[in-house]
Order: C-alpha cells, then sequence, then structure tokens
C-alpha cells in the first residue's frame, strides 16, 4: 500500500484533494460511476486544467443544478451505505463525516445526529468527501500523512453569520496537528479538508524521508497573491526508520497525598486524554519521601489535564514543556484463535519486519475466562497467529 502526502502549503479543501487525486491518475469517468451509485441528484461534475504559477493543477468542479436540502449526519450515513460503493471507501467517507459532526456538535453544544449540515451537508461537499474516499482506494493508498498546515486569518460569512478564520469547526478538527496561524489572507483549510485531514491523516515528520513515485496538483478557486493555490499530492513510500511526534511533559512533585489516590488520578488521566502516566519516587528538600507524576499528553490536552491532577491532589504548581518522541511503527491488528478473535500490538522500524508482538491483555484475559483456559496459551497462540501475519 502507498502513502498519501498532502504537501498543503497552500491549504487544503475538498475540490482541491480530489481534483489531486484524479491529476495522480485516478480514472475520473470511473469516479463518475462511483458518485452515482448514491442516491442523489442535482449536480453536473467536471474537471478542467487551471495553470497558477507555471504549474498545471487540476480544478475538479460540482455544478449544483437542483435545489439541495439541508441534512443531517444520518441522512449522510443512509445515502453512502446504499451506495454500491466498497466497504472500505464507505468507512472511509463515513468516519469523515462522523469526526465533523462531532466537531460541529461540540462548537453548538449539541449532539452529532442533531447536527444539520449547512456547506458541508451540500451535495458538492458530499462528493468531495466521498471522492477522496473512493480516489485514495482506486489510488491504493494505505496511509495518508499531511504537512504543517496554513490557516489563514480574518473573517468569513457562514451560515450562522460571521464567524473567525479559521473556522471553529476547522480548528476543533486540527487538534494535535501542526497549524501556522495566521498564515494566508483567507481561509485557507476548509472544515471539510479538516475533516479529511482528522480522519485520515496523521502529520507528517519534518524532516520527511519520502520516496516519491508519483505527485498531482489539484487547483483551488480562489486566486492567491503570495502563493499557488494548489494542493501538492505526492504518492510513494515513507523512509524513515522510525515514527516520530511532538508532544507535552507535564510533572509535579507530590509530598502529601495517599496512595490510594494514585490509581484513580492514573484513570482519569488516561481517560482525558493522556498517552503516558508514571509515578517516580523521589526525594524533596528537607530529605522528604514524595512521588512525582509525570504526564505525556497532546499539547491540546494540557488545559483539561492540568485541572484532573489539581483536583486530584494537593500540588499548587505544575510543571510543562515540550518533548518530542521517536517511536516504532505500531499496528493493531486482529488474529483468529481457537477461540475467538484478539487483538494484537506489532512494533518495528519502518519497511520493516515486527520486532515485538503484543497480544492485547485485557482480549486474551477475557477468553481465557469465558473458555477457562490458561491465560498463558491464549496469549501465545494470539502471539503464534500474528508472527504468521507479519
Amino acid at each position: 500500500m502507498k502513502t498519501a502526502y498532502f504537501d498543503a502549503f497552500s491549504g487544503l479543501s475538498g475540490d482541491m484533494i480530489v481534483g489531486a487525486i484524479i491529476d495522480c491518475g485516478a480514472d475520473f469517468g470511473e469516479l463518475e460511476r462511483a458518485i452515482k451509485s448514491m442516491p442523489i441528484a442535482g449536480y453536473r461534475l467536471s474537471t478542467r486544467r487551471k495553470t497558477l504559477s507555471g504549474i498545471s493543477a487540476l480544478k475538479f468542479d460540482v455544478a449544483v443544478t437542483e435545489p439541495q436540502p439541508e441534512r443531517h449526519f444520518g441522512e449522510i450515513r443512509a445515502l453512502i451505505d446504499a451506495s454500491q460503493l466498497s466497504t472500505t471507501i464507505k468507512k472511509r467517507a463515513i468516519s469523515i463525516f462522523e469526526v465533523l459532526a462531532q466537531a460541529e456538535a461540540k462548537i453548538h453544544y449539541t449532539t452529532p445526529d442533531h447536527v444539520h449540515f449547512h456547506e458541508v451537508g451540500a451535495v458538492d461537499s458530499i462528493i468531495d468527501i466521498v471522492g477522496t474516499a473512493w480516489g485514495l482506494e482506486h489510488l491504493g493508498v494505505g496511509d495518508v500523512i499531511v504537512s504543517p498546515l496554513p490557516m489563514g486569518n480574518g473573517f468569513a460569512r457562514s451560515q450562522h453569520g460571521v464567524i473567525p478564520v479559521p473556522a471553529p469547526a476547522t480548528v476543533e478538527l486540527l487538534s494535535g496537528f501542526t497549524l501556522k496561524i495566521g498564515d494566508g489572507a483567507h481561509e485557507m483549510v476548509t472544515p471539510t479538508g479538516a475533516a479529511v485531514v482528522r480522519a485520515l491523516a496523521r502529520p507528517a515528520a519534518i524532516p520527511l524521508a519520502f520516496e516519491v513515485e508519483k505527485i498531482g496538483y489539484g487547483a483551488g478557486t480562489r486566486e492567491l497573491e503570495d502563493r499557488p493555490n494548489v494542493l501538492r499530492l505526492m504518492l510513494g513510500h515513507e523512509r524513515a526508520a522510525f515514527d516520530s511526534d511532538e508532544m507535552i511533559e507535564i510533572s509535579a512533585n507530590i509530598d502529601d497525598l495517599s496512595p490510594q489516590i494514585y490509581d484513580h488520578l492514573m484513570n482519569r488521566l488516561f481517560g482525558a486524554g493522556a498517552r503516558d502516566v508514571t509515578l517516580t519516587p523521589t526525594i524533596m528538600k528537607k530529605s522528604r519521601p514524595a512521588v512525582t507524576i509525570g504526564v505525556i499528553a497532546e499539547a491540546a490536552n494540557r488545559d483539561s489535564l492540568a485541572k484532573i491532577i489539581f483536583a486530584e491532589t494537593s500540588t499548587i504548581g505544575l510543571r510543562f514543556h515540550a518533548v518530542a518522541r521517536l517511536k516504532l511503527h505500531r499496528e493493531i491488528r486482529e488474529v483468529e484463535t481457537r477461540w475467538g478473535k484478539v487483538r494484537v500490538k506489532t512494533s518495528g522500524a519502518n519497511g520493516g519486519a515486527p520486532t515485538t508482538i503484543s497480544p492485547e491483555y485485557d482480549d486474551c484475559r477475557r477468553i481465557a475466562a469465558e473458555h477457562k483456559v490458561a491465560l498463558r496459551v491464549v496469549i501465545e497462540e494470539a502471539r503464534d497467529a500474528a508472527q504468521k501475519l507479519a
């Protein structure tokens, strides 16, 4: 499977993504037939060439020819489920709408099923999202990575009135991604583009070791003064030995807390998004024994995790700083055992065979209890099954 790298120096939108996918070799006629398998009408698809700063890019257009209703998430999901698209395409497309519904629900203080999709519920945005899911499968893409994203500035009009740029939904969706706030004079990343990134992509390591096989350019609608308004899509394979990301570490020294509380504290922190929580015995001033609590998390979760630590412990101050991590590439897959399916986590250097295979403890423990078999036997069989797939 290939990796798709969105080099979004001018941001990205749904039509830019589909245009770049077609420019990379996806067949427009096949895309039209795939879209027609959904029970929607009142649109016309077309493509054309645009040259921006000497770069030839493909512009994908959806002309709406009939009035369209506002749609809820459930209605859009039903449209996709009713199509003849493959299961993988349906799952990818629905996952994009799911993350968008969750973001909109949080902003408007409602539930995902009650969210009215305005711009993104329109037929052109539905086609952009489904076309993206179709195109990635058509190109054999298994993994998507994205460059730092320019966010623009100013204000824009929406169905809800005047809103800031970047739009609230866009910011919500891109939590955890590297953003260049204030880069660009207009909206550079649309909610549709942000939803695609949230559902399907991860931040690209910088610098990125990438073997490029094919390049496509998708053109945007607006003419920009400071850069060509194109999305560059590179197809190929990552060659970095390790994955990497940026986190923060939060820590505090605590010398007067009942040990019984630490288990509860750790569970709350993990539930709020902490990636790791450690407790380390230490000695403070005046030789007082204490515990240092350390939390690794995404920067966007800093305040929510800090509130938990302040509420559950006696500390009156926290330290935090940015940390960079190198990680083995990880995958979670299901394997079959004679007692049922078990999730197994494999890890290893990119492009190499897995160096560790770890069956999910909770799955193995449940199976062992249900079938009255030794836990170690379940773990060994799950590990053996995973090794055969490696």
